[in-house]
């Protein structure tokens, strides 16, 4: 299934590059910030509002699990919300753009929550440099170095395209690539529900999948519509 469903988007993507390029031709063209999906913001804004608080407390109750599991979704979301903004100008529809705020809105403060923990905890904040491989056409910096072994990761060439695409074409991008990117979220969380040990960051984990479920469920149904 894997393989099936990355053949399909490869296929997807390269279908869009090919209209993106017929349409130039016609018409001659950090830190520990984040930002954050509509049905978990409430839970992990109440969780950052504690974790940092907790001190000993956090450092007694957790493990490997919830280190591993908060140094790898930190930058995860990272790319999420360099995905996010892209939509503004560029999107076709609304509900695309919409949804691409929704995602920025969650995504922000489960962020600031994770980075409260692995700073009481005394663990690595993993930094722009974690996340980011270089400067894309718009300016910024996304998220797009390979990841090897991380879920759903873009790679460079993937946000290359979705920064260049407008329209349609970055709608049908914009799905399909976060289809894949919440289907990865939700894969590190599900491992984060049976392996950790810190409770908020189970809970935090429980919403991720909840939310990003729906909104995979969502994109699926946008997708279908194109």
């Amino acid at each position: 299934m894997s393989s099936i469903r990355t053949m399909t988007r490869r296929a997807a993507l390269a279908a869009v590059a090919a209209g993106a390029a017929l349409a130039l031709a016609a018409c001659g063209g950090g830190g520990d910030d984040g930002a954050g999906h509509g049905g978990h913001a409430t839970a992990s804004a109440s969780a950052g509002a504690t974790a940092p608080a907790e001190g000993a407390t956090a450092t007694a109750a957790h493990n490997a699990q919830d280190v591993a599991f908060a140094q790898g979704m930190i930058p995860h979301h990272r790319q999420a919300l360099d995905m996010a903004r892209l939509a503004a100008g560029r999107a076709a529809s609304t509900e695309v753009e919409e949804l691409a705020g929704r995602i920025e809105k969650a995504q922000e403060p489960e962020i600031a929550t994770m980075t409260g923990w692995l700073r009481s905890w005394g663990e690595r904040v993993p930094g722009p440099a974690d996340s980011a491989s270089g400067t894309g056409h718009s300016g910024h910096s996304p998220s797009h170095s390979d990841h090897s072994g991380m879920p759903g990761m873009m790679d460079g060439a993937d946000m290359e395209k979705l920064e260049e695409a407008t329209g349609e074409d970055f709608d049908r991008m914009f799905l399909t690539l976060m289809i894949e990117h919440h289907e990865g979220a939700v894969e590190m969380a599900a491992t984060q529900r049976e392996k950790g040990a810190y409770q908020p960051a189970r809970a935090l984990a429980d919403d991720i999948v909840t939310a990003q479920k729906a909104e995979i469920a969502e994109m699926e149904r946008l997708l279908g519509g194109r």
